[in-house]
């Protein structure tokens, strides 16, 4: 089927939203609705299968987060939203995205995948969730084990299914399919339909609406190529002539192994740049704090594999340098959407060997025009360049906090000491919490409730009055020890 009438919503507000959405909405920094938004909202809110065919970095994630939030029963305990995503790092980001754009309704959302503790997400899980995203063979797992309730879900958003598919998760994907209810809505977003991603559509999917947002050639509009032709072991002196002369204020560095990933960063940390790396070997924590600190610019080049290349959303990105060409022409198109985001211009600088002119080729006839070929900066260039570059490595920019720290600002996370084990319910903490004075419900978050310990969101800038005051108050006659949370 192609695509229908065009969406209408040119303001959040035309959607029909509730005021906690659009409260989050707009301190989330969300001006006006993406194309991608604009197409998806409405149709999701009219309960409507659809295939979306988008680039990461287009808004995807809100476009179903905004409507799967709405559409939330908060009175429901059972997960009633599946997104099935497949990497780690993007379940997680989608998580905390649902987390923030259902903040004011207190949306619990979580995140599951593998090299995490299976038993404390069995705790996580048995606790009221409203949604779940995670990689399909966790998933898969906890729903075989029981341990993941699917029999209310509602919404099932599968994410970047041309990924999935290259990692082999189609099966799982559909095995999880097979076990959710058939009265439920489905959204399946790709940058490109491959024919087991169309068959999945077709199998799965209900009088699916296409929408088709951008072409394969991701903000070509917005980024200037350039394509230097370096011999072999001259990519790291290319590497620091280029970055000196082009200064970029942040810059990613894909490369095709963890091995010339670990090399590049080593480099680099010689010659005092200010720089990280992220790749599959590293654990997991690890990965989530080097993307946190790259994300609120505690350092400017991120050295990676294709690992961050999907769904990592990070604005500020002005420069991406392919140090080594990708296998295949989507990853570099991957690659290469992590500058010019939201609508801002960014910078691709690619490195070649003379050896790799057939593949270049493949890449310059799917991104439908030619890699413009430049010669390496001269010395003197780079010497003219070199006092610009050093001041801005001297410089230290002070961390900026993202779109999700804004919105945590006014929200803070209390810590309790007391949980399941105590007979203690979300119930007890509201009725005692809003009775206090100068607090009502609607200053109270999301509760998450543990054998042991419990976490109570405050919100509204509220969070010291209600600290202050729950020193001194019980909670069904308990008197509990409150601080602030670390988490």
């Amino acid at each position: 089927m192609a695509i229908e009438e065009q969406g209408q919503g040119k303001d959040f507000r035309n959607y029909g939203l509730s005021e906690d959405i659009l409260r989050a909405i707009d301190s989330l920094g969300y001006e006006a609705p993406t194309p991608v938004q604009r197409e998806v909202i409405p149709r999701v809110l009219a309960h409507r299968d659809c295939t979306v065919r988008a680039q990461t970095g287009s808004g995807k994630t809100a476009a179903f987060g905004i409507p799967l939030c709405e559409l939330i029963d908060w009175e429901e305990n059972r997960p009633q939203a599946l997104v099935l995503t497949p990497t780690r790092e993007l379940a997680g980001q989608v998580k905390e995205d649902l987390v923030n754009i259902g903040r004011f309704k207190r949306i619990k959302a979580v995140a599951i995948y593998g090299q995490q503790p299976f038993a404390a997400q069995k705790i996580e899980l048995h606790q009221k969730v409203h949604a779940v995203a995670g990689t399909p063979g966790r998933m898969l797992d906890h729903i075989r084990r029981g341990t993941l309730d699917v029999e209310r879900i509602r919404f099932l958003v599968i994410d970047e299914a041309d990924e999935m598919l290259n990692r082999g998760f189609i099966e799982q994907v559909e095995a999880i399919i097979d076990e959710l209810p058939k009265e439920r809505v489905t959204l399946l977003f790709s940058a490109t339909l491959p024919d087991d991603v169309d068959r999945l559509c077709r199998t799965h999917l209900r009088e699916p609406l296409h929408i088709e947002i951008e072409s394969p050639g991701v903000a070509v509009d917005r980024i200037a190529h350039k394509l230097y032709i370096v011999a072999n072991g001259g990519k790291l002196a290319l590497l620091k002539a280029v970055t000196v002369a082009e200064n970029p204020d942040s810059c990613i560095v894909f490369c095709s192994t963890k091995e010339a990933v670990d090399e590049v960063n080593r480099e680099l940390r010689r010659s005092g740049y200010s720089c990280d790396k992220i790749h599959g070997g590293m654990e997991q924590d690890d990965r989530f704090e080097v993307m946190h600190a790259f994300r609120r610019r505690e350092f400017r080049y991120l050295i990676a594999t294709d690992l961050a290349a999907r769904g990592i959303d990070i604005e500020h990105v002005t420069h991406v340098v392919n140090f080594d060409l990708p296998m295949d022409s989507e990853k570099f198109v991957h690659r290469i959407g992590r500058t010019a985001r939201a609508g801002l211009s960014g910078e691709a600088i690619t490195f070649a060997v003379p050896q790799e002119e057939r593949r270049l080729a493949e890449i310059e006839h799917y991104l439908g025009f030619e890699l413009p070929r430049f010669e390496a900066p001269s010395k003197a260039e780079v010497e003219a360049a070199r006092d610009a570059f050093e001041l801005k490595l001297q410089a230290e920019e002070a961390p900026r906090l993202d779109k999700r720290e804004l919105l945590s600002q006014d929200i803070m996370k209390l810590y309790f000491n007391g949980g399941k084990k105590k007979k203690l319910r979300a119930v007890d903490f509201v009725g005692t919490i809003a009775k206090l004075e100068g607090i009502t419900a609607a200053d109270i978050g999301i509760i998450a409730i543990q054998d042991n310990v419990t976490f109570v969101d405050i919100l509204n800038g509220k969070g010291p009055l209600v600290l202050r005051a729950m020193k001194t108050t019980t909670i069904k006659g308990k008197q509990l020890k409150v601080h602030e949370a670390n988490k």
